[in-house]
């Protein structure tokens, strides 16, 4: 007599243990009230320099540039090509980013671009450097009442807007994670 009952409770204890954090889940706080306590900016600018590298490949793959070509001929491991065929060895001008040019502030400064010096080298030359890939940063920190703190990325036009002091709700997941795509 006893064993049926257990097969009946052992799944309703479950059952029941299962609904405080499921009903968390689907019920729990969408969100926390924070405050805009701080708005920054960061632009930054990759530095290229020319720089001389070398290189092996099959002869009929090299890249374009290459030169001081070097030629061996050797069996291809993978089988792509039939019998001998011709391996270089070569040297190339390649540009390879540096470093990393920044300029930062807070939204009583004006955004600007970084104005880094280049080494100048003559066209062509290992050495040389140029401007490369730019990137811009527009960061918000909100804050709540405990303390805990969220930085968020945005636009620049919402950014600007945006004023320290406002009050949002920030939703957050149960992780801790702030949605911040849901500010813009």
């Amino acid at each position: 007599m006893r064993l049926p009952r257990l097969r009946v409770l052992v799944p309703a204890l479950a059952l029941l243990a299962m609904l405080p954090p499921l009903a968390w889940w689907a019920y729990g706080p969408r969100g926390f009230a924070v405050e805009l306590v701080r708005r920054t900016w960061r632009l930054e600018i990759e530095v290229e320099r020319l720089r001389l590298e070398a290189g092996t490949d099959w002869c009929d793959e090299l890249p374009q540039g290459a030169f001081d070509i070097s030629r061996r001929r050797i069996a291809d491991p993978s089988g792509q090509r039939v019998g001998l065929a011709e391996h270089c060895r070569y040297s190339l001008l390649a540009w390879r980013r540096q470093w990393i040019a920044r300029e930062e502030g807070e939204a009583g400064s004006t955004p600007r671009w970084p104005n880094p010096p280049l080494r100048v080298v003559p066209a062509g030359e290992p050495g040389r450097e140029r401007l490369g890939r730019r990137e811009a940063y527009y960061e918000l920190e909100l804050r709540t009442g405990a303390g805990q703190v969220w930085t968020c990325r945005t636009t620049p036009e919402n950014w600007q807007v945006l004023r320290n002091g406002q009050r949002f709700r920030l939703p957050v997941d149960r992780w801790g994670t702030a949605n911040c795509g849901l500010l813009d």
